[in-house]
């Protein structure tokens, strides 16, 4: 066939051109394509480059790939580790998915490492994306260890790209209708983040033929796990915390602890509250449906009684998030676990705070400058300050293996944000017996709130 007249593949600023397309290719790939006018020729999502590239193939209809960027490489592990029984069977799991699949592992059983044996096994240029600068600076040392050679960084002000880079997704994002076609693997860090809509586009502009998804917590809220399939592929292995718990993981319990309100504060709890769930009762609002917070955020929004009725909203929350009795039983754990390293969650900055000044703790917020984030958790590490307070920060992916007690505070009804909190407290070491104590107010909406959190085998028979 004459090189000009055969279908020709090239990229384009997040998609894939595909020229002299007629006849049976156009029958064998339409449903992938869509005709642009403007070019007057046939467009695809970056995303399915792999499968254009295979479905011609397998016609053997010849055509010109024009559109990756890249070369294989020799990318070689030279930290010597063995991977573990589980981490193996992850790893082959993916590899007959045709390397393109999601993992799911708990905090601390070794997902960067599987991605370590992914990009050796591929031996094609990677991008791991992570969803926090942090992340990305511990990605960094890892591989830089791990390979020997020179990783790449995109974010927080590095602009930096190597055959192995690790980004940031928001950074990706912006980068990826220029990087598009120069990496072949991809690794998604805490993957459940990618199915947002500003997200999913980092996936959806990159032609990588291989792709890797990991995380501790994949489900989503509305639809489940059906979001990934197109973006890192289908789920492909699955352990939970429980089935490690004791081998891979530090043996854990869970210790949830019912507090009284002090007099004063129950009765301005139940005040707010009446006036509160007086005005949803007024305005016909039930949160049964997925719509109750914004129609009562709208209602609100149009009288001085729905006005008020927000601020009791935030008042009753508050004196149940924040009761003195949470700060005497802080106190009596400290005693409890003096020497160990603590982790104290909470919902909100303000709570964190209030701790932090209660007790002259350190604080660790988004709004903690990279500097001094770094200090914070270096000497947190080293046992010099012993006990961290964090509203979420910590939720996920940065490493504090020797954090041994948890302490949940306060926090929202996800499943996720309360098993990427055991996540902390549960890497593996000589002697650890790990413990994560909520805290909760009896007799206020915090209940219901930690009933749903619960809602998941780690805490299976903790209740």
């Amino acid at each position: 066939m004459n090189q000009e007249k055969a279908i020709a593949l090239s990229f384009d600023s997040g998609t894939i051109i595909v020229d002299h397309l007629q006849g049976e290719p156009l029958e064998l790939l339409k449903s992938l394509l869509s005709y642009d006018e403007r070019v007057r020729t046939y467009r695809a999502l970056a995303m399915n480059y792999a499968k254009i590239v295979m479905a011609l193939h397998r016609a053997k209809i010849p055509f010109v790939d024009a559109a990756k960027a890249y070369e294989k490489q020799s990318f070689s592990m030279k930290s010597g580790m063995i991977p573990r029984e589980h981490q193996n069977a992850a790893f082959e799991a993916w590899r007959k998915v045709n390397s393109r699949g999601m993992v799911v592992l708990p905090t601390g059983a070794g997902k960067s490492f599987l991605a370590y044996m992914g990009i050796q096994y591929c031996q094609r240029p990677s991008l791991i994306m992570v969803p926090t600068i942090d992340l990305m600076h511990q990605w960094n040392r890892g591989l830089s260890e791990t390979f020997g050679i020179e990783v790449g960084m995109l974010g927080g002000g590095e602009k930096n790209i190597q055959p192995i880079t690790v980004s940031t997704y928001d950074s990706a994002l912006l980068m990826m209708e220029w990087l598009g076609d120069r990496f072949g693997l991809l690794v998604f860090d805490e993957c459940h983040h990618l199915p947002g809509d500003r997200m999913r586009q980092a996936a959806l502009m990159s032609l990588a033929p291989f792709r890797l998804g990991l995380t501790a917590t994949p489900e989503r809220s509305h639809t489940g796990l059906s979001e990934y399939g197109g973006l890192t592929g289908p789920l492909c292995f699955r352990m939970e915390i429980g089935e490690l718990k004791g081998d891979i993981l530090s043996p854990y319990e869970t210790c949830r602890i019912e507090l009284d309100l002090d007099e004063d504060e129950e009765f301005l709890y139940h005040e707010e509250r009446q006036i509160y769930l007086d005005f949803l009762k007024l305005c016909g609002i039930s949160f049964k449906n997925g719509d109750g917070w914004a129609r009562f955020i709208m209602a609100c929004a149009r009288s001085d009684e729905g006005r008020r009725a927000l601020k009791a909203f935030y008042a009753q929350k508050k004196i149940a998030n924040c009761g003195r009795a949470k700060f005497r039983q802080l106190w009596q754990i400290f005693r409890d676990h003096s020497g160990e390293r603590i982790i104290i969650f909470t919902a909100d900055n303000d709570t964190a705070y209030a701790i932090g000044r209660r007790f002259l703790l350190p604080v660790l917020t988004h709004h903690t400058k990279s500097a001094e984030r770094k200090k914070m958790l270096d000497r947190f590490r080293s046992g010099q300050h012993p006990i961290l307070a964090t509203s979420k920060v910590l939720n996920e992916g940065v490493d504090v293996p020797e954090a041994s007690v948890g302490i949940v505070v306060s926090g929202s009804g996800s499943t996720r944000e309360h098993v990427q909190r055991l996540g902390r407290i549960l890497r593996k070491s000589e002697g650890k017996q790990a413990v994560l104590y909520e805290l909760i107010s009896r007799n206020t909406s915090e209940f219901n709130v930690s009933e749903r959190r619960r809602q998941h085998s780690a805490y299976e028979g903790s209740r």
